[in-house]
């Protein structure tokens, strides 16, 4: 599968199918994150679910996408560009498996993701500017070295890989009403799309209110960039829809809700009280479901977890593909949903 045809640069869009083929091919690399019973209140009951994706390894769910994007391309030399948990996820897999990766970071990047993923043996590269600059100069330094660039949303394998989230949880969920997917670059909220194409689910993407980068673009008919963004979800800051996502995300997401800061860190302090540990992007989906208020069965994706004490732990990764399942983050967590 390849991102983009020769003749008319029209990505190639991954189908239904390569999820199934992402799903075998990164299953000893990541773990099948469960369904957690989400905190009860006034808008949701005991309705809501988690899916803890805080609980996968390295962190986050980009480790979906980034292993199946690796194992495909059998590459040797990888390059991307990413706001951490990307580079961390492409990190821990170039070390198991020998690869030489350099993760470009722009001016605004936390420190802390960055040092986690020098520790892990990677090399960083810090730019000046946002997401797009650093996205450019990844793509520059690739084509100059002869590197794969493996992007951190906007590449048919990494949306295929992240889509393995969906149908985790439709398969435990079945008779879930509405998906709450947090919104960054899109790679995930457009691989839940593509897991829930033909089922009877809405699909809603949450974005910061600081970059509602899919809003706009939608209402444009088009992709369109906004300016660098500071929000506090640092995970999601990415400004313009990728040629990838974005026909993917336009044909089937149902609807795009906007938080704001303070909505972020509430559902974050939330999940915490619920024994949660997320970080604030791995809270946004939450917060766009709190905002929504319907009365009906939902999930919620927690996309990550690399608080400053994970990312302490990620300094000491494992040498060998996992064979066991991640440990939680917490001491306490909530009951598992069983199906």
């Amino acid at each position: 599968m390849s991102t983009t045809t020769a003749a008319t640069s029209v990505p190639v869009l991954p189908a239904t199918a390569d999820l199934t083929a992402a799903a075998a091919r990164i299953a000893p690399y990541v773990v099948r994150t469960p369904l957690l019973r989400g905190p009860v209140t006034a808008a949701h009951g005991p309705r809501l679910l988690l899916k803890a994706e805080h609980r996968q390894l390295g962190g986050s769910f980009k480790t979906r996408g980034a292993a199946n994007a690796v194992l495909a391309l059998d590459a040797d030399r990888v390059v991307t560009g990413s706001s951490g948990n990307h580079g961390i996820a492409l990190a821990r897999i170039a070390r198991t498996l020998g690869l030489r990766l350099t993760v470009v970071l722009a001016a605004g990047a936390a420190p802390a993701k960055a040092a986690a993923i020098r520790a892990l043996g990677a090399e960083t590269v810090r730019v000046a500017g946002g997401v797009a600059e650093r996205e450019e100069h990844a793509a520059a330094l690739a084509a100059t070295t002869g590197a794969v660039l493996v992007p951190s949303s906007d590449h048919p394998l990494v949306v295929a890989g992240q889509g393995t989230v969906g149908t985790e949880i439709l398969t435990d969920a079945p008779d879930t009403g509405t998906l709450y997917v947090p919104v960054g670059g899109g790679g995930l909220l457009a691989g839940v799309c593509l897991a829930a194409a033909g089922r009877p689910v809405r699909v809603v993407g949450v974005e910061p209110a600081l970059t509602p980068r899919y809003a706009r673009s939608l209402a444009a008919g088009h992709p369109v960039q906004l300016p660098p963004s500071s929000t506090v979800a640092d995970g999601l800051r990415g400004q313009r829809p990728g040629h990838v996502t974005y026909p993917i995300v336009r044909d089937r997401v149902d609807d795009l809700i906007a938080v704001g800061e303070a909505e972020i860190i509430a559902a974050a302090d939330l999940l915490r009280r619920h024994g949660v540990d997320a970080e604030p992007s791995g809270a946004v989906a939450l917060a766009g479901a709190l905002r929504a208020g319907r009365r009906e069965h939902a999930v919620a994706v927690v996309s990550g977890g690399n608080t400053p004490a994970r990312l302490r732990a990620l300094h000491r990764p494992p040498t060998a593909p996992p064979t066991t399942t991640a440990p939680p983050t917490t001491t306490a967590h909530p009951e598992e949903h069983t199906p």
